[in-house]
């Protein structure tokens, strides 16, 4: 099985690149910059040079080409402006969306963000944020293309992960390690009976192969 991952030098990328390679799964990551290269090589992935900020989406689906996955994990990063949350948040989601389309790439992963609506109200950044996440997720999810599931973590951090999540259409707000994070998605990819769902993900008291299976059945 081979997955692609967008923002793969993200925090919680290469944590997922880990788990997965790992398991035995051929991996590679989106990356910008070439120095980036050999954090991937560590974590296990195959580093691919791409800007999907300048990309055209004959390009990304030609990454894209002969994957059984994928996962958009990319992000502007929270010391960005407005621009790149349309650019990135949004654009670089939507392409790589319509790339997997095009590539014939069923299975895709998105990580949004609690909150993400595209109706969100207000002038900050973080508003700006939350409704380039949700016009892009309310994209994806307009794909018949895709068998996609939509995560949602709550405020990341980096403490160590503990395996025990709370995985739900709506958790309401809470914090989760990025370790958990990346457990969750390296489950979610290989549940394909979670497709169609958009789920919140916090710390909780399940642990997280249970949490995936129990959202998987409903």
């Amino acid at each position: 099985m081979r997955i692609v991952i967008a923002g793969g030098h993200g925090q919680i990328a290469l944590r997922l690149e880990r788990l997965l390679a790992a398991r035995g799964y051929e991996v590679a990551g989106l990356i910008r910059k070439p120095e980036q290269a050999d954090d991937l090589r560590t974590a296990g992935a195959e580093p691919l040079l791409l800007d999907l900020e300048s990309a055209s989406e004959e390009q990304v689906a030609d990454a894209l080409h002969g994957a059984d996955a994928a996962v958009f994990a990319a992000g502007a990063g929270p010391g960005s402006g407005v621009a790149r949350k349309d650019s990135v948040d949004k654009g670089a989601a939507v392409l790589f969306a319509n790339a997997a389309v095009r590539a014939g790439v069923r299975r895709f992963v998105v990580v949004s963000s609690m909150g993400a609506d595209a109706a969100h109200r207000g002038d900050d950044v973080f508003d700006v944020y939350l409704r380039a996440k949700g016009e892009a997720d309310d994209h994806v999810r307009g794909l018949d293309a895709l068998d996609w599931t939509i995560l949602r973590p709550g405020s990341l951090t980096n403490d160590a992960g503990t395996g025990l999540v709370r995985l739900e259409a709506h958790t309401g707000r809470g914090m989760v390690p990025r370790d958990d994070v990346a457990a969750v998605l390296a489950e979610l990819v290989e549940t394909p009976a979670t497709a169609g769902l958009t789920l919140e993900l916090v710390s909780g008291s399940t642990p997280v192969s249970v949490a995936v299976k129990s959202v998987a059945g409903n």
